[in-house]
């Protein structure tokens, strides 16, 4: 087993290269990828002709804008033309090491594989970032991710190996569990998504739970939008006593690649793996630094199903100032800030769930949850927005509507209606929250 470092890095030479070191070494490797594409994958031959990019075509690293970004929904078409895996597979079968699809939340779940050593490098960048927000050897981590087909169970369970950790591997099993755990073992750390952390930290202030009677410490939270949001945070960490650090993933790309450090400064790339670029959604064009766009991620060194230039439907901005934790990789704050898909017109405003989110959970009288729904009137036909919420006790809330409306109002430039539900009216997830409900009736 490698060395464990002793210090704030769990890989100082490579966390702290300069910025055009890094550029050196992105150009080596997406020069590698690219030959390797273009000569083993008939699926990036074809559209690495078309866009007139040969196997040597990558002179600098401006040439990667010449290859179309790639999507989901490609990717999809892909496989059901050519079953299992599409074309896009360049590594040889007795290279391979497991499957991982995505999580099928939007469509049919696409297939990708992970070569043996694209296995080393995910649990080797998953420790980088569990050691950045704090995570050493002998900590005992909950690992509440889902296991499995999807991907960040798994890669954090390499991790924790790696780093020198005890893992308790219990997955996306009930709260009951959860906590019974928590207590009996002394967990230090936990991961899981913002909704189940949530949905834990309100099992422990129901049974009368003192969050600072336990060892968590830390936990990492990702797998949807919520911990980059002031007040999502702040209740998390209130909750269950830790400091609550973001965390991000595809599973297309590769599991937890992405994290805050303990500077909460933002998701930090890991930039020696991936090329992080940040597109103006309608032009396909680079945007400023500093600028919001939707983030296209092109694969460094994965063996098995590279993705070259892949469109994620994430808004983000990315910035290569220095980390005050002494990183140097690009970064994003406010992590991820929406999802294309999410995307809620009504009255010609536009406006994403994570946006709702913020103003809701900075309403103490309101618990987690919330959903937004877009109806049809059934007297008028007119479309009707409404954010329905759930009070967190009983008792009359007009007043708390009437404020919450008002809010919203502010946030979002368009007034919804509201709702607020009684206690426990919605359905606790230990998986992804459904955020955003179109009940509309279909026209003709």
């Amino acid at each position: 087993m490698a060395e464990i470092p002793k210090g704030d890095f769990w890989d100082e030479r490579i966390e702290r290269m300069g910025r055009d070191e890094i550029a050196s070494l992105q150009l080596e490797r997406l020069r590698w990828q690219v030959r390797r594409c273009f000569e083993g994958s008939p699926f990036y031959r074809e559209r690495l002709e078309q866009a007139g990019v040969g196997p040597d075509g990558i002179r600098s690293l401006d040439d990667l804008q010449k290859i179309p970004p790639v999507t989901k929904q490609e990717l999809r078409e892909e496989q059901k033309e050519h079953p299992p895996f599409g074309r896009y597979t360049v590594a040889p079968p007795d290279s391979w090491g497991e499957l991982h699809p995505s999580t099928g939340t939007t469509g049919i779940p696409v297939s990708t594989i992970w070569s043996r050593r694209d296995v080393e490098n995910i649990a080797d960048f998953t420790a980088r970032t569990m050691w950045s927000f704090g995570v050493r050897p002998g900590d005992i981590v909950q690992n509440a991710f889902s296991y499995g087909l999807w991907v960040a169970g798994m890669s954090v369970h390499y991790a924790t190996q790696k780093i020198g950790c005890f893992v308790i591997p219990i997955g996306a099993t009930g709260t009951d569990r959860q906590i019974f755990y928590m207590d009996t073992l002394g967990s230090t750390v936990i991961l899981s998504t913002p909704s189940f952390g949530l949905y834990i930290g309100e099992k422990l202030r129901e049974s009368g739970v003192d969050p600072g009677g336990h060892k968590l410490r830390i936990g990492a939270f990702g797998g949807e939008g919520g911990t980059q949001n002031p007040a999502t945070r702040k209740r998390i960490e209130k909750a269950l006593g830790i400091d609550a650090y973001d965390y991000f993933g595809l599973g297309e790309i590769g599991p937890t690649f992405a994290s805050e450090s303990t500077a909460k400064s933002g998701l930090i790339w890991a930039e020696d793996h991936h090329i992080v670029e940040v597109l103006d959604p309608e032009t396909k064009k680079p945007v400023p630094e500093g600028e919001v766009g939707i983030l296209v991620i092109t694969h460094l060194t994965r063996e098995a199903t590279p993705m070259l230039r892949y469109w994620t439907n994430d808004y983000a901005r990315v910035e290569s100032v220095l980390s005050s934790c002494g990183r140097t990789h690009l970064r994003s704050p406010g992590g991820i800030l929406g999802r294309h898909d999410d995307l809620v017109i009504f009255r010609g405003a536009k406006f994403y769930p994570v946006q709702v989110e913020d103003v809701v959970r900075g309403f103490p009288e309101l618990s987690n949850e919330f959903r937004i729904e877009l109806r049809t009137d059934g007297a008028t036909g007119l479309d009707r927005c409404v954010v329905v919420a759930e009070s967190s006790s009983g008792g009359a809330h007009g007043a708390m509507g009437t404020a919450l409306q008002e809010k919203l109002k502010n946030a979002l430039l368009v007034t919804p209606e509201v709702e607020i539900l009684a206690p426990g009216s919605f359905e606790r997830t230990t998986f992804k929250a459904q955020r955003f409900v179109d009940n509309r009736e279909t026209r003709t």
